[in-house]
């Protein structure tokens, strides 16, 4: 199927695959381009100021794939307290930040009392920020582990100060790929069930794709089409982030890193598929600044964040550490206007 941006028509699962397997990288990048034109027409590219704040690292899922996680008990094992949390939180403030991002492993000894208390101390203390926290894998535990439904879940953190949920926890939406590596962890189908919940109850949500461990390109075409079709449903979905998986320190260090190739490629198919998902995100967490540099010729719009701290990607062996100025500089040097947002891209300034 020829396909265009432009076209009514849209890309199918097929196309997606061929795309994947066999599509000329550069003809790629400009399609990406002209879909990405057709939601941000102008030369604005759009970066938050955050944190990501990990409350703890004790986790039952274990995953292959993740070199953070500690057991219950283990040496460096933690729960954040409450004066390095509001520590945090005051540093990002004075940094310009309007945005953290509260996740963390599951961890038994924390029900959802805890978490819920915890919102209500942030919100108090700290009534500007906004709280993009816990992953559907975490809010999928605490409403099993309190016997409430996803949507009881939902609305008890919501009610205490939880804002918008990010997307973690997708890795790609197979039960073949999940199964292979993290086999603990919640299916897809209740990825998308908290994700579905979240946005009837108004909230919105990121979505995230980490490729590059065992998934065909089959694999990743579905995960495309199970989210444009939730965003269909729901128009919950205020961006995608497809990012590269880092095997250093984990169970499966021996995998051969995706290749910058590979993700410009990903990049520009996700945003040639998700014709109903506003943003793009580049990963210059993994990827660095030059190549989300490139990423915005390939259908991203976003810079993502300035991540003044990150801890997941960072205990794979892989730490892009960049300041405000970092990302201004380097939108920039790439021809674009910066521009702070915040969680909901409504533009706050302009550099």
């Amino acid at each position: 199927m020829a396909f265009s941006p432009l076209s009514p028509l849209r890309i199918s699962k097929k196309e997606a695959v061929r795309l994947l397997k066999k599509g000329s990288l550069l003809e790629l990048g400009r399609l990406a381009e002209k879909q990405k034109r057709a939601f941000h027409a102008g030369e604005t590219v759009t970066f938050v100021v955050d944190r990501n704040i990990n409350y703890t690292n004790v986790c039952i899922n274990e995953c292959r794939f993740c070199a953070f996680y500690r057991r219950e008990g283990a040496d460096g094992s933690y729960v954040l307290g409450r004066d390095e949390l509001f520590e945090k939180i005051k540093e990002t403030l004075a940094l310009g930040g309007t945005q953290i991002l509260l996740q963390g492993g599951l961890n038994p000894s924390l029900g959802i009392k805890f978490h819920m208390n915890m919102l209500r101390d942030i919100k108090e203390n700290f009534p500007s920020i906004n709280i993009h926290g816990y992953s559907p894998p975490e809010i999928c535990y605490f409403a099993k582990c309190s016997s409430l439904t996803i949507r009881e879940a939902l609305g008890l953190l919501k009610s205490a100060g939880l804002d918008s949920i990010p997307g973690g926890g997708a890795e790609v939406l197979s039960d073949r790929v999940r199964e292979a590596i993290s086999p603990k962890k919640i299916r897809s189908s209740e990825w998308l069930s908290v994700m579905r919940e979240a946005h009837r109850l108004g909230m919105r949500t990121t979505a995230t794709m980490m490729f590059g461990s065992v998934e065909t390109p089959e694999d990743i075409a579905a995960h495309l089409d199970a989210i444009r079709d939730l965003q269909e449903e729901t128009g919950g979905f205020t961006a995608f982030i497809p990012w590269s998986f880092q095997p250093g320190n984990t169970a499966l260090k021996k995998t051969e890193p995706a290749t910058a190739v590979d993700y410009l490629r990903v990049l520009a198919v996700s945003r040639l598929y998700l014709d109903n998902v506003p943003n793009i995100q580049a990963s210059w967490v993994t990827q660095g600044l030059k190549m989300a540099q490139v990423a915005l010729r390939f259908g991203a719009n976003d810079f993502g964040s300035t991540m003044i701290e990150e801890n997941v990607v960072a205990s794979a062996g892989v730490s892009y550490r960049v300041s405000m100025d970092d990302i201004i500089e380097a939108i920039k040097a790439a021809g674009f206007r910066p521009a702070q947002r915040d969680t909901r891209y409504n533009i706050l300034r302009y550099f």
